[in-house]
């Protein structure tokens, strides 16, 4: 008997984790696809309140309200981005009420970019959902170019 209960247990949190997992990679895939149609309202509302955007730029550390001055009007006008995941991996804590993951993604612009960051499990009244805490968009650099890269960053500055 007490086998069953705790393959019952077993069976359930593996379950959540799955149901965890597949909750966060459909909110980074509708994260993607607000952004390409220009919904910022949408788009926002996928952000907590203390959400904070890591652009490509060393300047580009954006809070929520800083994100959205930069990223509505181009959404006004219609123009969105798109970005299509590649690779993804996403962890679950193990209390079920924090991810991490990172992503390849591929821009038609930029071509193979790197996406990470952090959601957390938010409730409000009845509904719980998924939330970004932080985005960081890279670009991930080859290391035979590294070098290169790096030396026109030190000489840009």
């Amino acid at each position: 008997m007490i086998r069953t209960i705790l393959l019952c247990c077993c069976f359930a949190v593996a379950n959540s984790y799955a149901g965890a997992k597949e909750a966060v990679d459909n909110t980074l895939d509708r994260f993607h696809q607000y952004a390409a149609e220009a919904n910022g309202k949408a788009y926002f509302e996928l952000m907590s309140e203390d959400m904070v955007y890591l652009g490509t730029d060393a300047s580009e550390r954006w809070s929520k309200d800083d994100f959205k001055g930069y990223a509505l009007p181009y959404f006004n006008k219609g123009r969105g981005w798109l970005y299509t995941a590649k690779e993804r991996h996403i962890i679950i804590s193990k209390d079920g009420k924090m991810a991490w993951f990172d992503e390849l993604l591929w821009n038609k612009k930029y071509g193979l970019v790197r996406g990470s960051g952090v959601l957390s499990l938010e409730t409000t009244g009845e509904q719980e959902n998924w939330k970004f805490r932080q985005y960081n968009l890279a670009f991930p650099i080859p290391n035979a170019l590294a070098g290169e890269v790096v030396a026109k960053i030190k000489q840009h500055k």
